[in-house]
């Protein structure tokens, strides 16, 4: 079993210092919407890689990260309107990745993988990606975390103090770009955005401050995983599923039990 299971847990670890870091941010910047745009839209990218035969994760980054330049700009300069904009990019991205997939000579069967993720069949080189996408993530969180914290809860103050705010705050949207497209195989673009909130959610609940609340979003996204691994293993369920099912059974216990409070 653990030969079976070993990357899918490695997968779960590396994808847990992802939810700490960029889940957590998301949560303060209540920017899931946003994030969830980059998801589904990222789908342009996958048919794009798939059409013309190219590397699935470079076509697709670069996809997402041109997605999430436009957010930033969206977002940033039009504020009032960005609802609709954002739920445009969304729809016309998923649509130009339908496009091309239908365009598509032949059958593939590994699409479905794409959208609802299976962190059981994760390849070798999704996780050197994904442990390159989490270095970067942690070294970028040293650098600019105050930063980061000063455009999430203030934009206005660090205005005041003189910071580039447009910079920093695309340059969070690139690095939300990086752990969607991270997350893919093993998540899914429907359900990543599930994944990432969770934890956050939870976490924030119990803990005093915003690098405690990181670090527990992680654990806890760490421990779903797993509990949802060992239940897809008994059961011979869909993993994906069964980690997301486990989350939200822990999210409703505790919004009980803070309602109890």
């Amino acid at each position: 079993m653990f030969e079976l299971m070993q990357n899918p847990i490695l997968a779960s670890l590396l994808l847990s210092v992802a939810i700490g870091i960029i889940g957590s941010f998301m949560l303060i910047n209540r920017s899931q919407f946003i994030a969830a745009a980059i998801a589904h839209g990222s789908y342009g990218g996958i048919g794009i890689a798939i059409y013309f035969s190219l590397s699935l994760l470079f076509t697709t980054t670069l996809f997402a990260l041109f997605l999430a330049f436009i957010l930033a700009y969206i977002t940033y300069y039009d504020r009032y309107r960005s609802d609709t904009l954002i739920g445009v990019i969304w729809a016309v991205g998923m649509s130009i990745g339908i496009v091309f997939i239908d365009m598509t000579p032949g059958y593939h069967p590994n699409m479905m993988s794409f959208l609802f993720g299976d962190i059981l069949m994760v390849p070798q080189e999704d996780l050197y990606f994904m442990t390159g996408v989490d270095i970067f993530l942690v070294l970028s969180t040293l650098l600019f975390y105050h930063r980061f914290l000063a455009i999430s809860y203030d934009i206005n103050f660090a205005l005041l103090n003189g910071l580039h705010v447009k910079s920093i705050y695309t340059f969070l949207l690139v690095l939300t770009a990086l752990t969607i497209v991270m997350s893919i195989r093993s998540v899914g673009l429907i359900l990543v955005i599930a994944l990432f909130s969770i934890p956050p959610f939870i976490a924030e609940k119990f803990s005093a401050n915003f690098r405690n609340m990181m670090f527990l979003s992680g654990i806890l996204g760490f421990i779903f995983s797993l509990i949802g691994l060992y239940i897809s293993y008994q059961f011979d369920i869909s993993a994906t599923a069964a980690i997301i099912l486990t989350a939200a059974t822990a999210f409703f216990g505790v919004i009980l039990f803070k309602k109890g409070d």
